[in-house]
């Protein structure tokens, strides 16, 4: 593997230093390459390349020296780079960039990298051949199945590549995690913007990284933080009530219960636990495993009549494929029902479906997102799945979030234009 370049003046790369210093796509000043897929043009030699380490111009993969590592201050290296600016016994390093010091310990994974990674695959395809497009477009067009685009929210520089939408039922409020200066933004049924909460840091109501985020029915935010791996909850006026820390690897997807019980997704260790507590009070009852030898479950739903949960694995796939997901659906005694992989599921449907997202809407069906073909689409009821009907097949550009509103709703979060989507009946 190539040899991190010395750095130019000021500590950045000669080759960048009209540039301005990359970081993480949670960190950009400006619209990330990511959305050039979706139809924005490199209009500068000096335009970043999302998926190479800027301080060997090697690409990213998702192993070995080449995985993508982030630093304290928000850059982004591969992990032989981390390793060569820290020296043979791992010490310090400055990053090269803005020259903030670090501990080789204090790095950590890139994963908004590494989920696109997978996505691309081993072949490497481009970020434009993931999402399906092959150029310019990303205009919102018609809803299928009698839905409409009724209100659009966020939008780059208001949202910073969200990763997950909640709804509260009882007051229509929506909770969104992203990646920028304050994690969870709150959004009123109007759409306007009521509270803004969780800054990046150390303190036990920090949020470092959220990977999702969910309501429950007494009123409070439930976030997982990848920084800390971390469970954390807030009331609707950001003051932190609870932070669970002890148990997880990573924990993931997490949805809440008509009870206010949370089923969380632990991506690391493979399992689905189910979280009480009393969060007025601030205190843990009970976190309890109940699944485990999932496959990296992230995305999870809990119907609300029926109890019935959904799981999203994400499965390795061998040899030059790309990866792919599958769906796994309980009952609420926890009995396997029924599980389809993006390979089943293509001979029944007409494509590829990489599913990142799941919701039960307000008949017990099981809605989905995939980026394939930038699609919602409905799975069926638990007892007839699979069946296949499209709701949303246009506008859309990288859907990684669903939450249905009490009025039938459906929010999409996507996260190629960083923005909310709500759909009505027409």
């Amino acid at each position: 593997s190539a040899a991190p370049r010395p750095p130019g003046r000021r500590g950045v790369p000669e080759r960048l230093s009209r540039a301005a210093a990359p970081r993480c796509p949670s960190q950009l000043s400006q619209p990330p390459p990511l959305l050039r897929a979706v139809g924005m043009a490199a209009e500068d030699e000096g335009e970043l390349n999302l998926l190479e380490c800027r301080v060997c111009f090697e690409r990213y993969g998702p192993g070995g020296q080449r995985r993508p590592r982030n630093l304290p201050c928000g850059h982004v290296l591969c992990r032989g780079c981390v390793g060569a600016l820290g020296g043979p016994e791992h010490r310090r390093l400055e990053c090269p960039f803005c020259r903030r010091a670090c501990g080789s310990a204090e790095t950590s994974d890139c994963l908004p990298l590494l989920q696109l990674l997978e996505v691309l695959g081993p072949a490497g395809g481009s970020v434009p051949s993931a999402l399906g497009r092959s150029g310019g477009g990303g205009a919102v067009g018609p809803a299928a199945a009698g839905l409409g685009l009724r209100l659009s929210l966020g939008g780059w520089g208001s949202l910073v590549n969200p990763t997950g939408v909640a709804a509260c039922q009882r007051s229509g409020r929506l909770a969104v995690s992203h990646d920028g200066k304050k994690k969870i933004h709150v959004f009123g049924p109007s759409g306007s913007c009521l509270q803004r909460f969780g800054e990046r840091g150390d303190a036990g109501n920090d949020i470092k990284y959220p990977l999702d985020v969910t309501v429950t029915s007494d009123g409070h935010v439930l976030v997982t933080d990848g920084g800390d791996r971390s469970v954390k909850a807030f009331d609707f006026d950001g003051r932190g009530v609870l932070a669970v820390r002890e148990g997880f690897c990573l924990p993931w997807g997490l949805d809440a219960t008509p009870e206010s019980e949370v089923i969380l997704t632990d991506s690391e260790a493979g399992a689905l636990y189910r979280l009480t507590a009393d969060f007025k009070k601030g205190k843990l009852k009970k976190c309890q495993m109940i699944w485990s030898q999932l496959i990296s479950p992230r995305g999870v739903a809990v119907s609300q009549t029926s109890g019935a949960i959904v799981v999203i694995e994400h499965l390795k796939a061998p040899g030059p494929n790309s990866g792919s997901t599958r769906v796994k659906i309980f009952s609420a005694e926890m009995d396997l029902i029924g599980q389809m992989d993006s390979f089943g599921l293509n001979l029944i449907f007409p494509s590829n479906i990489y599913t990142t997202a799941v919701a039960f809407d307000k008949e017990d069906r099981v809605i989905v997102t995939d980026v394939c073909s930038q699609a919602v689409i409905c799975l069926g009821k638990p007892e007839e799945f699979p069946i296949f009907n499209p709701l949303i097949s246009h506008g859309l550009s990288y859907p990684v979030g669903l939450a249905y509103m009490a009025n039938n709703s459906l929010v999409v979060l996507d996260s190629g234009d960083h923005s909310i989507k709500i759909y009505s009946s027409t």
